[in-house]
Formats: structure tokens, C-alpha cells, sequence
């Protein structure tokens, strides 16, 4: 027979003490771990017992012992606290994440899917997250993160691990080289860099992380591009491409290659082709700074959480669709 609501009401309060009793096996022992006079032990027992209908402690010698019914009863009450504490965690966190703002600096690049995929999930689970968003170059967000403006920086790379910040990686994806649609290249399966050793070059600022990326490459292929434009803005570097001002390397993205002819705008458009260097790619990662343990905002500790343990998931469609477009 189950027990009434009465019986119930009876029991709850007196659960932790019985948990407590069952792990120590003694009444002195349990007073002094829950900060509580003895007598009050003895009398939760007392009470608890005539609650259930049989005794649940007996005297052992000089000590004492719990039942059968006792030992039967733990493993239920210790389940039933551990659901609760379970429960008041997430009210908790909930109410800690409605209150809080978590303020991320991303790069330009990862605003169209990446970082809103991430915000998505999160959403999904915590309708009462607040963000604020900050983009900008590489270097200009992790200065933000650094200096506290942000709690977490999306770039590529990821902040080199060091005494300050931490980090993990997400997701790698490929760098193209990117011509106007009638360019000699487009088309063409794969690229080397000195395919385009004549040819101008738009190029992301200094400052960004893509740039240091592409000089890279252009070093490892033993020559400095002729920069024919500088941009702040990777739409603008396509846009100056699709124009025929010149090619660039960008991670895949935008309009379907191909481009468009209308007579509005003329023969814009622009193709994407895969670089064969083993340079061509760039590795995607979340960086944050280090704090002491407890110190760190909840609703920023569960965003970073989710996304460190999730984020190479959630965002492995995304990776391997670029990865496919332009081949």
C-alpha cells in the first residue's frame, strides 16, 4: 500500500538525517556532521519509525545498527535527495544564466553560421541567455578577452594556451583560393599559389587572422603577393574578387560559386578553387581566460561547457560542408 500525503509530509524533512545515519551507523556522528543536537537525530528516527510502521534503528551493544527496513529505505531516500539537489542545481543555474550576459568577440567570418549555430543550442536550453556580441579582427578580439571586455573570443586560431587564457579547438576548415568567374583558374580542381604569382591580391588587413594565415602560405611558396586592396570585411574581399580587381584565399562561403550576370551590375562573380598547398586551412577554436574555481559567471561557465564538449558536433555539418564546396 502506498503511503498517504500525510505520511509523506511526515518524512521529507527527515530524510537527510536518515540519509546522513545510514552512511555513519552512528547517532553522535550524525549530530556532529549535520551540526544538530543529538536528541534531534534521535527523535527524526523515533518519529521516522513510527511514520513507517517499524523500527529502523536498534541498539547494538553499545552503539547501534539500522534494520532490514532501514537498509531497504536508503538506497530510495539517498535517490530522492540526490533528484532533488539535481533539480535545485538547474533552478539555480537557470536563474543564474537569466541574470547574467555572456559577452563573446568573434571574428567577421563566423557570424553567418558558426557562432549562431552555437547560440542556437544553448537557446534551445537556456531561453533566458542574454548575449553580447563584439566582432572585429583577430587580434582586436583577443585583446577584448584579455582585458575583460569579453568572456570568450571565437577566432581562428584559438589563442595560444599560455599563464592567462585557455582554449580548444572546434573545428578545422579549408582556405580557397577565390578568382572572378572568367578568371584562367575557375574551374580548375585545385590551385597552387604559384598559379597566381602575377596576379593582384585582396587581402584582409594586418591585424586579422586570416591574413597572417595567408602570409603564411605566401611564404611557404617563397614569394609576397602584390596586394592590390586591403579590407576589414571578408564580404568586401569577395566583392573586390567578383569585380575582377584581383584574387584572394578565403574560407569557403557566400553565393554558390559561379557568380551572376545581370545588367544592373555588370559581370560580377566570382569561383571558389582548392589550394593544394598542406597550409590551406585554418583551425576554428573557442579561447577564455583562466579564473579561480567558482569565480567564473554561471551562465558564462555553461555556454564555454557546452560549447568545449559539444561544439565539434554541432558544428560538423557546417565543417564538412565547406570542406566539400568548390571541389
Amino acid at each position: 500500500m502506498e503511503p498517504d500525503q500525510r505520511q509523506l509530509v511526515q518524512l521529507l524533512p527527515l530524510l537527510p538525517i536518515l540519509a546522513e545515519l545510514g552512511r555513519t551507523e552512528h547517532i553522535t556522528g550524525t549530530a556532529e556532521l549535520l551540526g544538530v543536537p543529538q536528541s534531534t537525530v534521535s527523535r527524526a528516527i523515533a518519529r521516522a519509525s513510527a511514520v513507517v510502521g517499524t523500527e529502523l534503528l536498534v541498539r547494538d551493544g553499545r552503539g547501534v545498527r539500522l534494520t532490514a527496513a532501514a537498509r531497504t529505505l536508503l538506497p530510495y531516500i539517498e535517490t530522492a535527495l540526490a533528484e532533488f539537489g539535481a533539480g535545485l542545481d538547474l533552478v539555480r543555474n537557470e536563474s543564474d544564466v537569466a541574470q547574467g550576459k555572456i559577452s563573446v568577440s568573434f571574428q567577421h567570418t563566423f557570424g553567418e553560421a558558426t557562432l549562431p549555430l552555437l547560440i542556437s543550442a544553448f537557446r534551445s536550453r537556456h531561453p533566458g541567455a542574454a548575449f553580447t556580441l563584439s566582432q572585429g579582427a583577430r587580434n582586436a578580439c583577443l585583446e577584448e578577452l584579455a582585458s575583460g571586455q569579453s568572456d570568450l573570443a571565437l577566432t581562428a586560431p584559438a589563442a595560444p594556451a599560455g599563464r592567462h587564457l585557455e582554449s580548444a579547438p572546434l573545428y578545422r576548415e579549408p582556405l580557397r583560393l577565390v578568382v572572378h568567374h572568367g578568371h584562367r583558374l575557375a574551374g580548375r580542381p585545385t590551385a597552387d599559389l604559384a598559379d597566381i604569382r602575377t596576379d593582384p591580391f585582396v587581402a584582409l588587413g594586418p591585424g586579422y587572422g586570416l591574413r597572417s594565415l595567408t602570409d603564411a602560405l605566401f611564404r611557404d611558396a617563397g614569394y609576397r603577393p602584390r596586394i592590390a586592396f586591403e579590407s576589414q570585411d571578408s564580404h568586401t574581399v569577395r566583392g573586390l574578387v567578383s569585380a575582377g580587381l584581383g584574387v584572394s584565399i578565403l574560407p569557403p562561403g557566400g553565393d554558390a560559386p559561379g557568380g551572376t550576370v545581370t545588367p544592373e551590375t555588370g559581370n560580377l562573380g566570382w569561383a571558389e578553387v582548392p589550394l593544394s598547398s598542406a597550409l590551406a586551412f585554418r583551425d576554428v577554436g573557442l579561447s577564455w581566460r583562466r579564473t579561480r574555481t567558482g569565480a567564473e559567471p554561471a551562465s558564462v561557465r555553461l555556454f564555454r561547457e557546452m560549447v568545449v564538449a559539444e561544439g565539434p558536433r554541432l558544428l560538423s555539418g557546417l565543417a564538412a560542408q565547406r570542406s566539400r564546396s568548390g571541389q
